[in-house]
């Protein structure tokens, strides 16, 4: 590498900055040169650039550019559970998306990064890949938990994946995607001052190319703040991190680790960029506090992809339940040139209180009633977006003192959704009346005026002992 094509800070050494003209003349899609040693961890940083041409005209809605981006696929190396999945997916968004352009994976490809996880997973993707996508794959945490180094864990996910680095820059049909790189397997992630820094320079990089058009980031842990559980998201250079892409409205940025589902509306963030996160290809996890658990019932059957449409003038993400064979939700529609006062997906823009339907009901289950728990079902309420929980009340009938409350998920994860919702109250008394009450609550914690009332006893010892 010549003299004048390097510099130097904090130990590491990277590449000056490309002008625009640069970059984008030129041709291959595969790794132009090294920009980055080792860091403590051997972080290896690699600009990359695709061929850029001028998109295609669009005529009856084409849109421009069109790729599926998946999560958290968790290869496992003694089952074959998740790589059956897998394969369903790749299958079923061929079907779905029959010309794609590129194929995103945004993380904990495997589950431990053993090889023998790395061999599944690049069998039963390149089975499957199109021929015209280019693939880019994130590395995740978990694809660290093998008791390698850092270094040897990113090299084995290098050599096995065919990815030229852990952190890159490619261009597609005009559209600019940068990929970043969790840097040892903290599960909380590890992004540094030095990749925060070459992240700043290639959107700078993007945004002087066209910056009518959107930028496409992708890295493994969300942005704590921003998208639906994002509680999981990095603390380290979190505000560095954000500043940086915030000076790019245009900037929308798909992050996984979280398992959380695509149907809560909140998997989508905007205020000074959008964010999404991407599910999971693995099993589900959810908000804690809920009676059902953060890995409710059934978990394991989650299975979801995001279909991302670029058009000349917005982008459209396309939400798909791949367990479930079908759509879920309606796509998110983000318009350009980026504009953050027009932005919809805002963490205030939804107002309206859920609602129970005059011919909602609340009864109680004597069969599954006992002496010290007593189960109820009701209809599900109705949102303009989603019902998310429901916080059931139990009052002593005689004098209304509370005894019991809690949350419960509406079992929005699954398909169908259940209606009506079955859930128990435990840890009553005996031979008690009480006063039940169901409020319904949506994803952004509006709360319906009119609750769900009933009224139940419990068993006594003696009937619950006969039964």
């Amino acid at each position: 590498m010549n003299d004048n094509r390097t510099g130097q800070r904090d130990g590491i050494i990277f590449k000056k900055e490309l002008d625009r003209r640069a970059f984008l003349q030129k041709t291959t899609l595969a790794a132009s040169a090294t920009i980055g040693l080792s860091l403590a961890n051997s972080l290896n940083l690699i600009t990359a650039s695709a061929a850029s041409s001028a998109s295609i005209m669009n005529s009856a809605g084409k849109p421009d550019l069109v790729f599926p981006v998946i999560s958290d696929i968790h290869i496992h190396n003694s089952s074959n559970k998740t790589l059956e999945k897998f394969i369903t997916t790749l299958e079923q968004l061929n079907k779905a998306v029959p010309k794609q352009d590129a194929f995103l994976v945004v993380g904990d490809l495997t589950d431990y990064g053993y090889e023998s996880e790395f061999d599944k997973f690049m069998s039963a993707y390149n089975a499957h890949k199109q021929p015209g996508a280019v693939s880019m794959f994130a590395i995740g945490n978990h694809d660290y938990w093998n008791g390698l180094s850092a270094a040897d864990a990113q090299k084995r996910f290098l050599t096995k994946t065919g990815m030229d680095s852990i952190c890159y820059h490619k261009v597609i049909k005009g559209y600019h995607f940068i990929i970043l790189g969790t840097e040892d397997g903290l599960t909380e992630g590890t992004f540094s001052v030095e990749q925060i820094n070459w992240l700043g320079e290639q959107l700078k990089i993007a945004h002087e190319d066209d910056w009518k058009k959107p930028i496409f980031v992708f890295h493994h842990q969300p942005i704590k703040g921003t998208v639906y559980g994002s509680e999981w998201g990095f603390t380290q250079n979190r505000d560095l991190f954000y500043n940086t892409l915030k000076e790019y409205p245009q900037v929308i940025s798909f992050s996984g680790h979280t398992h959380y589902p695509l149907d809560d509306p909140r998997i989508i963030h905007q205020k000074d960029f959008t964010s999404i996160g991407t599910s999971t290809g693995a099993s589900l996890w959810l908000d804690a506090g809920r009676i059902q658990g953060e890995v409710p019932e059934g978990a394991d059957v989650l299975n979801q992809a995001l279909i991302v449409e670029v058009h000349n003038n917005k982008v459209l993400i396309r939400r798909r339940d791949i367990h479930h064979n079908d759509w879920t939700g309606e796509p998110f529609e983000i318009n350009y040139p980026a504009n953050k006062r027009k932005f919809s997906y805002t963490e205030d823009r939804d107002k309206k209180a859920p609602f129970f339907t005059k011919d909602a009901m609340l009864s109680i289950n004597h069969e599954m009633t006992s002496a010290t728990g007593m189960a109820i079902m009701f209809t599900q309420a109705k949102d303009d977006l989603l019902v998310h929980d429901y916080k059931v009340v139990a009052r002593h009938a005689n004098s209304g003192e509370v005894v019991k409350e809690f949350l419960a998920f509406s079992e929005f994860y699954k398909d169908p959704v259940p209606n009506p919702l079955t859930l128990t109250i435990e840890g009553l008394q005996a031979n008690t009346a009480y006063q039940i009450e169901v409020h319904a609550l949506d994803a952004y914690g509006n709360i319906c005026k009119s609750p769900l009332r009933a009224l139940g006893k419990t068993k006594t010892m003696a009937a619950a002992e006969t039964v």
